[in-house]
């Protein structure tokens, strides 16, 4: 059986007395990040907030192997922040998309989750109105018309069912009482209410596609509103793909074939928010770090150009930096990005790595950050 075929369904059960302790742990970083933001200062917390749902969006579609271009989505994410200066990427339909859904799930959390607010939160995440080639349902929820929605991985022929979903005749019902519980006044332990939140929406799989990464927006905002905070400076997608996308799936599907009881599947979650931020730190210390290099170089004759494609140094990227990449990145010649980086390792911003003429790349100085 699955736990929707439960007579008990959805009325869930977990251990609060094993709990205790890694959820005080939890609400205690969680209070030590939010503080610590607090006092870095506006510009500074919109900076924090970008890199973190840079991360969020990227990753949380990643999960379910679709990849986005992560300029993009930066991009999308600091027109929208009011910071333009930082975006690097063109434009894509589904890096806004991603944006927008991250953004209203954190900005406008105190608004009420309703179905017309789904709907338009699946559409945003599938703009051709089809998921990879095939058409699928958008803005509605499922009908079924192809067979029951399952859950499977493996070949055609030797495929292996790891979750069947309620038939789509009781999607109105169960999501009338999901939206119930989701908005009613708050009763419970906000970290436990946004795990919940997050398995109930994904064990009712509404939609043809997109299920997992609505949960994990609708888990979001659970957690701002908790926080009563509309900046994000944390991403669980993040740190689920940092441990491992089938320990997230093993747990789902132990629950979702399981009793009543949750408390391993809750005990996951925490854990994986906790470890989420104390990476958030990191993001935290990148900021400062990329603060005071600024702070240093204030006064340095810099090309808006080479202001841009330092601010993607600071932040980081897999690779080298050689003048080849400088000028993909810069979208100009490689003479005019040679010259930027001369002009850079003759103010002493750069400096060039050890190695070959022919393979020259090159680091922040960072004995001045």
């Amino acid at each position: 059986m699955y736990i929707w075929e439960h007579a008990t369904w959805p009325n869930l059960r977990w251990d609060a007395n094993a709990l205790a302790r890694p959820l005080g742990d939890a609400n205690l970083l969680r209070g030590r990040l939010l503080g610590r933001m607090e006092q870095l200062g506006f510009h500074l917390r919109l900076e924090a907030e970008l890199l973190a749902m840079t991360e969020e969006a990227v990753n949380t579609a990643e999960i379910e192997g679709e990849t986005l271009n992560r300029d993009s989505v930066r991009s999308s994410l600091a027109r929208r922040l009011g910071l333009p200066h930082l975006a690097l990427g063109p434009e894509d339909r589904r890096a806004e998309g991603m944006a927008a859904i991250a953004l209203d799930a954190s900005r406008n959390h105190a608004e009420p989750l309703t179905q017309e607010r789904l709907f338009a939160w699946h559409a945003a995440l599938f703009p051709t109105g089809r998921s990879g080639l095939f058409p699928i349902r958008i803005g509605a929820w499922r009908d079924d018309h192809l067979g029951p929605m399952q859950v499977v991985s493996g070949a055609v022929g030797r495929q292996r069912v790891h979750y069947q979903a309620p038939p789509a005749d009781r999607l109105e019902a169960e999501i009338r009482v999901f939206l119930a519980f989701f908005n009613e006044p708050r009763t419970l332990d906000g970290i436990i209410h946004a795990a919940l939140s997050h398995l109930w929406f994904v064990t009712i799989h509404p939609f043809d596609d997109g299920n997992g990464r609505i949960a994990r927006s609708i888990a979001d905002m659970s957690l701002a509103r908790s926080e009563e905070n509309q900046q994000r400076f944390y991403s669980l997608s993040a740190q689920i793909m940092r441990d491992r996308t089938s320990d997230y799936y093993d747990i789902l599907e132990q629950t979702q074939k399981g009793e009543r009881d949750i408390t391993s599947y809750v005990a996951w979650f925490v854990d994986c928010f906790s470890r989420a931020l104390k990476e958030a730190d990191r993001i935290c210390n990148d900021v400062l770090r990329k603060a005071e290099f600024w702070q240093l170089h204030a006064d340095a004759p810099l090309n808006e150009r080479q202001r841009k494609l330092l601010n993607r140094v600071l932040d980081g990227f897999d690779g080298n930096l050689t003048t080849r990449r400088w000028a993909s990145m810069g979208q100009c010649s490689q003479p005019t990005a040679q010259r930027d980086i001369k002009e850079l390792i003759d103010l002493g911003i750069l400096v060039r790595n050890e190695g070959g003429s022919k393979n020259s790349s090159y680091r922040l100085h960072m004995s001045q950050t």
